[in-house]
């Protein structure tokens, strides 16, 4: 049994890519209701650690606990029903579709369903996406506008929106701010705060230790493959983050 007292909990993960080893034994884990930044350079290991996380690998050894539970994730479907969400840079949306339809992709809400047949509740997914879009403080004009017309922080936003709107328990976002202005950057901080105010776990992956600092409550740092730190926030500084993620 793992500790109940984390929501998510990995083990002495390991992970080998044609026998040369991504991961090397890291443990790693998040409280409830915790913002948790993951840093490294490249090739730390960071993106390998939450696709094992979000059910895209599984780990060649190593354990993962979900509240106390080992759990074993064949899929990402099955990591998201129990509540874990992966935003990346893109924020996997489809462009040319409306926020609507993105945010009820492949959960789409019915009025009925008559056999294998069911018929979409716009009306209802109309008001809903517009709900969830304003606990995030996000306005846009209408649920039917395209995702092309959004910005890359409003396309963050509807994101955020859409992960909290299915009541996930673990948000991931990964390099969230990347290629943003320093506005909408700050727009993206903002959006995680709220997430902890709903009480969701989150880990947020950057290369920018200026946006994570401010907004986690821990910070973890890996190097090439293996966790050289993990601090509280009020444990560390931006100067000693560095400098380990820096060491040879």
């Amino acid at each position: 049994m793992g500790d109940d007292k984390y929501l998510v909990e990995m083990l002495n993960i390991h992970k080998w890519f044609a026998g040369v080893c991504a991961l090397r034994g890291v443990d790693f884990a998040i409280g409830y209701g915790e913002i948790v930044g993951l840093v490294g350079d490249n090739g730390a290991g960071k993106s390998t650690l939450i696709k094992i996380l979000s059910g895209f690998y599984p780990p060649d050894e190593g354990k993962i606990f979900f509240e106390g539970e080992e759990k074993h994730f064949s899929s990402p479907r099955e990591a998201r029903k129990l509540g874990i969400e992966t935003i990346y840079q893109e924020a996997a949306m489809v462009p040319k579709m409306s926020i609507m339809r993105n945010i009820f992709m492949g959960r789409e809400l019915l009025s009925f369903r008559m056999g294998p047949v069911g018929y979409l509740d716009i009306p209802r997914m109309e008001e809903e996406s517009m709900t969830a879009l304003q606990k995030v403080d996000l306005k846009l004009r209408s649920p039917h506008a395209l995702v092309d017309e959004l910005s890359g922080g409003q396309r963050q936003g509807v994101a955020i929106a859409r992960a909290m709107y299915f009541k996930s328990r673990l948000v991931i976002l990964d390099e969230p701010t990347n290629n943003l202005s320093v506005k909408e950057s700050q727009r993206v901080l903002e959006f995680i705060k709220e997430l902890k105010k709903q009480g969701i776990s989150s880990i947020f992956i950057s290369h920018n230790l200026y946006h994570v600092y401010p907004v986690a409550d821990r910070i973890v740092i890996l190097s090439h493959g293996e966790k050289i730190g993990d601090f509280r926030k009020e444990e560390t500084s931006v100067e000693e983050i560095t400098r380990l993620m820096i060491l040879p």
